[in-house]
């Protein structure tokens, strides 16, 4: 979102950004609190949706939202959801049916997994103290791709009212196993890093401990299954059509991120 924002600003488009801990200058939005629905909505054409975490049936908590949105005369939704979530499935994939049967105009962007994940995100730490990636993906292969490059398809579907009513597959340039990640971290970082592969179960008490409800820990856990199984095992040239640029690959951002995983 604060890709978004900030590719917007170079537009000289106006944002209001929503949160429950927001900042100077941002709104205060709580999903599960409808008085702060209005203000988030004044004057708003165009709206990004972040699922809330940890929420397993999230469409339930989005819905009167979404609906007040509609309602207002808001032209645009635009939904993160997930490569490995199709239109109708659990969680991520009720909201975009929900969005594709009663908003006007959507977009459901569908990107695989982040490369953030490793640098400001759950596999940072275990880089940084363990030199370990743990997952349960096996040898499986992802089309990692970096948050900016979503952010840039992002940014055309909220201000093109000429971007098609849609969802769209979003990857990176290349097809990489957690081990292929973990040695060109090494490569990068200056340190040995290694991929730990865990079992489904392994993986979801890991997300339990951090605090991660438990229905939603095993959602996430069975996630690294699918990849397993090659459900990510896909390119799409979607970013270049749309940015007129090719994405950002692993190497070029493990390079500008390199700083994050520099032991004391």
């Amino acid at each position: 979102g604060s890709r978004i924002a900030a590719q917007l600003a170079t537009r000289n488009v106006r944002t209001r950004l929503a949160s429950r801990h927001p900042q100077t200058g941002q709104t205060f939005f709580d999903w599960c609190d409808a008085s702060t629905f209005a203000p988030a909505l004044e004057n708003i054409e165009s709206v990004y949706l972040l699922a809330p975490l940890g929420v397993a049936d999230c469409l339930q908590v989005m819905r009167p939202f979404i609906e007040q949105a509609l309602a207002t005369g808001v032209q645009r939704l635009v939904f993160l959801s997930s490569s490995l979530v199709p239109e109708g499935a659990p969680a991520l994939g009720q909201v975009h049916q929900y969005l594709h049967r009663h908003a006007p105009s959507w977009v459901v962007l569908r990107p695989s997994w982040f490369m953030q994940n490793f640098s400001e995100q759950q596999h940072r730490e275990t880089i940084r103290q363990h030199g370990a990636i743990f997952s349960a993906t096996g040898t499986g292969k992802v089309p990692f791709i970096d948050a900016g490059d979503i952010a840039a398809v992002a940014t055309e579907a909220l201000t093109n009212q000429a971007f098609p009513a849609d969802d769209t597959v979003l990857t990176g340039p290349d097809l990489l196993s957690y081990s292929d990640v973990a040695a060109i971290l090494t490569d990068v970082v200056g340190y040995p890093v290694r991929h730990q592969p865990l079992t489904e179960e392994e993986l979801a008490r890991n997300f339990e401990k951090g605090g991660i409800p438990k229905e939603f820990a095993f959602l996430l856990a069975s996630l690294d299954r699918a990849i397993a199984n090659g459900a990510e095992a896909r390119l799409t040239t979607e970013v270049e059509r749309i940015t007129g640029r090719p994405p950002i690959s692993f190497q070029t951002f493990a390079q500008n991120a390199r700083s994050v995983w520099r032991r004391s």
